[in-house]
């Protein structure tokens, strides 16, 4: 019997959940919008992408679990950080810990460079996304901030995509939606 790809689930949960927190990082919504943020980051951001985590583990899939627990974890840690830390927080504290993710996204995106086009943009996009909302909390202009809410809402679009892509190419048995070839020798 063949098991799920859970690859999916986890980049369905992640984008959905970055698309969101991205509105609010571009200016389209304000800070007082982040409950539906932090109710995605727990339910289908951060769970969802635990369990995917949890299914890759058990399909020996070192990088897919390390990027679903990681981002799973990610989600989980921004919203109780929102929640129940985030008064009196110094930007720039906030911005190490952005910074921080931005070098666990490059090296897991040196990790796509034998996966699909598909997912090598959605992590190049995360990373960019990571390091200018950090460059915009260590106070280098509002509009660093700003920029990284639209890549971060380009990033969601990636992630929609290839996960569409991966029910829509399975569920078909052929290629609706390319992802770009792999880059590993046949």
């Amino acid at each position: 019997m063949q098991k799920a790809n859970p690859a999916p689930l986890g980049l369905a949960g992640f984008a959905f959940t970055t698309w969101m927190l991205s509105m609010v990082n571009a200016g389209w919504y304000s800070a007082h919008d982040l409950g539906m943020v932090l109710a995605l980051a727990m339910a289908y951001g951060g769970t969802a992408q635990l369990v995917a985590g949890v299914m890759e583990y058990a399909a020996g899939n070192t990088f897919g679990t390390m990027a679903f627990f990681s981002y799973g974890a990610f989600w989980w840690s921004f919203a109780l950080f929102v929640h129940f830390f985030a008064a009196g927080v110094s930007a720039q504290y906030v911005a190490w810990y952005l910074l921080l993710w931005g070098i666990v996204t490059f090296y897991l995106w040196l990790g796509t460079f034998d996966k699909t086009r598909a997912l090598q943009y959605v992590f190049l996009a995360l990373w960019i996304t990571f390091v200018l909302l950090a460059l915009g909390d260590f106070g280098l202009g509002a509009f660093l901030s700003t920029l990284g809410g639209y890549v971060g809402l380009l990033t969601a679009v990636l992630a929609f995509y290839t996960s569409a892509a991966e029910i829509v190419n399975v569920s078909r048995g052929k290629t609706v939606l390319p992802v770009g070839p792999y880059n590993r020798a046949a």
